[in-house]
């Protein structure tokens, strides 16, 4: 799997998935390195790549780099008329539809969605779940409208939890397994649309060097 940003966190929840699900073992890149070093790929094994507009380059040159080693190439993309769409075996739309702000957020939640849909079809087909555990998986995943919905209940308490945030220079996001990468995504959101400093750690690291910052003033966010 190999993706940038947003995508390539992703891409974690993807290895995390896909591995502790389906029993698949993945190796995961962050496209602009997956040039520069030893990739071992084989006949055996397929290529994944996520992006939200299917035009970023650095994932765009690392699919080319894949094919020319004869791989198959799945893409997990927003606009299926992209370059890195056309340039798929296999191509996963996301149906976001149209991402109006720089900083991506529906397109993460349905590369999420469509990632846990191709899981559990693999899971499934290769018997690491039984048919009632997909069943279950599914229900879950049709759930999930219905949560986003009880969230935007929680406008006013988010108002006031923001209004502790709006002084702070720097904040601490920690997560364990799955929700390490939604850690450094949540990190990666407030840098980007708040223009605040924020680190995202798993959380059995805060006590190697990141502790060291902590104090009053900090906002740590646990997930």
């Amino acid at each position: 799997i190999s993706a940038c940003g947003t995508a390539y966190f992703a891409g974690m929840v993807a290895k995390y998935w896909f591995e502790n699900i389906a029993n698949i073992k993945v190796d995961l890149d962050i496209a602009s390195e997956f040039r520069y070093k030893k990739t071992f790929f084989d006949k055996n094994t397929i290529s994944l790549f996520i992006s939200q507009s299917g035009e970023t380059a650095d994932t765009l040159a690392a699919l080319l780099h894949a094919k020319k080693h004869n791989q198959k190439i799945i893409s997990i993309v927003n606009t299926i008329e992209s370059s890195i769409a056309r340039e798929s075996d296999l191509v996963l739309p996301i149906f976001a539809g149209q991402e109006v702000g720089v900083a991506s957020t529906k397109a993460f939640t349905c590369q999420l969605a469509t990632i846990a849909s191709l899981v559990i079809h693999l899971a499934t087909k290769n018997r690491s779940i039984t048919k009632n555990q997909q069943r279950l998986f599914i229900e879950e995943l049709l759930h999930i409208p219905s949560q986003v919905l009880q969230v935007l209940k929680l406008e006013n308490d988010i108002i006031e939890i923001s209004k502790q945030f709006n002084k702070v220079t720097s904040s601490l996001f920690i997560g364990r397994g799955s929700t390490y990468p939604l850690a450094l995504e949540g990190a990666l959101k407030l840098k980007e649309i708040s223009y605040i400093h924020a680190e995202g750690i798993a959380s059995g690291e805060l006590k190697h060097g990141a502790i060291a910052l902590v104090d009053k003033k900090l906002p740590v966010i646990v997930i």
